[in-house]
């Protein structure tokens, strides 16, 4: 990863592309054989995916009591993971969706990636509720439906209905969003593969696509009232995983700045993760010419931006609890300051506040590496503010007769690696059985002479 100059005029495509040729270089990939990185990187995620499934399933057989809570603190590493993987989805809908509607024509060479990445987020999100539960073989309670249980119906004020609620929404709209800007590159796929599964599978998947006028005039009316449809998922569901927090009666989570706070931070960690991942995409499957520098640049400035708005709700939060004059908001602000997670915090700010304002300089945005190293600490920073606001809330509450300290069990740590495990084995498969970026929508953004 160089330091690379970016022209003052750029494409968005580098190299002159043709239609033809850029069929041709995002199928290389699929029509080769995996690589020994990809299985490296396929072994070491499947590994980790084992070692989740090992977790869960001793928890499942001992109780929640493997996890390291006590009578204070009763959420921890599991609501803490469970946001934070909603948060890593929130980039797929922002690049997909609003940034469609505005007609940004940059989102073309990374929203598959980032719809993709959506999905699986969500997918490791859910995991955490439904084993809070203790009895997650129950946990299709949570629907309401007609029952044989007689008048027992779900608890609509409780944050776990909500939470299911916001997950299955959003996981349904996602899921239907990508599949459907898939369909063309499906067709693609079907008419260039030999005879096999994996034609009949793009075949099915394709829905009869024959690319004619009308074909195209629809499908861009469904993409356009998908596209509506999904932006007010990006506010909705954080919004309504925040309200977890606000709805209670904790210092320093009844919050009215909850909602578009953890909005803000949502999409700040997921396009730092939508960047990690596309700078290692581009390098390792050769797609220089389609995730440029100026698609890098881009998503800095966006990153830059709301690292700003994640900093602003931080000095609002620490203001508003000072200037109330509550002493158990003013303790509760102070004690993440100062107290024993005070490591955390400054860990939080750093990486959230602090080593983002480095996308101020256009020197720091073209390197690369600099870009890599950045984005991945702002996500341990969004994940250690989610630890911050929970735990520390939670350790030292109204009763000091109540404080206590809490620490993740291994079995807390190895499920967590289990959720990496998880998001990167499903983002490794679908690397190398569907295109990565979205060549319908790049053939759209060539110079005109090439489509």
């Amino acid at each position: 990863m160089a330091s690379v100059t970016l022209p003052a005029q750029a494409s968005w495509i580098a190299g002159d592309k043709t239609a033809a040729q850029v069929t041709t270089d995002i199928c290389a990939p699929l029509e080769r054989r995996g690589g020994g990185l990809w299985w490296l990187a396929f072994l070491l995620s499947f590994s980790l995916l084992i070692l989740g499934v090992v977790a869960v399933s001793y928890q499942l057989v001992v109780g929640i009591g493997t996890w390291g809570l006590n009578r204070s603190v009763g959420w921890a590493f599991d609501i803490t993971n469970f946001v934070f993987w909603i948060g890593i989805g929130h980039a797929g809908t922002l690049i997909s969706a609003i940034l469609f509607l505005f007609r940004q024509k940059w989102r073309t060479s990374v929203n598959r990636s980032a719809e993709a990445m959506t999905i699986f987020a969500v997918m490791c999100a859910g995991t955490f509720p439904i084993i809070h539960m203790g009895r997650p073989w129950l946990c299709y309670w949570v629907i309401p439906y007609p029952n044989w249980r007689g008048p027992l119906w779900v608890n609509f004020r409780s944050p776990l209905v909500w939470d299911f609620f916001a997950i299955g929404t959003y996981f349904l709209i996602s899921l239907t969003f990508w599949y459907v800007g898939l369909i063309p590159d499906a067709a693609t796929l079907r008419d260039r593969l030999r005879p096999g599964w994996y034609r009949r599978a793009m075949s099915l998947l394709s829905l009869g696509w024959n690319g004619s006028y009308r074909t195209w005039r629809r499908y861009e009316i469904v993409y356009l009232l998908l596209a509506g449809l999904a932006t007010p998922l990006v506010v909705s569901v954080h919004s309504v995983v925040s309200m977890d927090f606000a709805a209670a009666v904790l210092p320093g989570w009844h919050s009215t700045i909850f909602p578009p706070y953890f909005v803000a931070g949502a999409i700040f960690s997921g396009m730092a993760m939508v960047l990690t991942l596309m700078l290692v995409v581009r390098k390792v499957m050769h797609l220089e010419d389609y995730i440029t520098p100026r698609h890098v640049d881009a998503m800095a400035k966006l990153v830059l931006t709301t690292s700003c708005l994640v900093g602003l709700s931080y000095m609002i939060e620490f203001f508003t609890a000072l200037y109330i004059g509550n002493q158990y908001e003013s303790f509760t602000f102070l004690n993440r300051a100062l107290g024993p997670l005070a490591w955390g915090f400054a860990i939080m700010v750093a990486c959230n506040v602090l080593i983002p304002q480095l996308f101020w300089f256009r020197r720091v945005r073209h390197e690369l590496l600099a870009v890599f190293v950045i984005c991945i600490l702002v996500n341990v920073g969004m994940w250690m503010e989610r630890f911050i606001i929970i735990v520390t809330s939670l350790e030292r509450d109204f009763l000091p007769s109540t404080w206590s300290s809490y620490f993740p069990t291994l079995i807390e740590l190895a499920t967590f690696a289990g959720s990496f495990g998880l998001f990167f084995t499903c983002f490794l498969i679908f690397c190398r059985v569907l295109p990565v970026v979205a060549m319908a929508e790049v053939k759209g953004v060539l110079p005109r002479k090439h489509k």
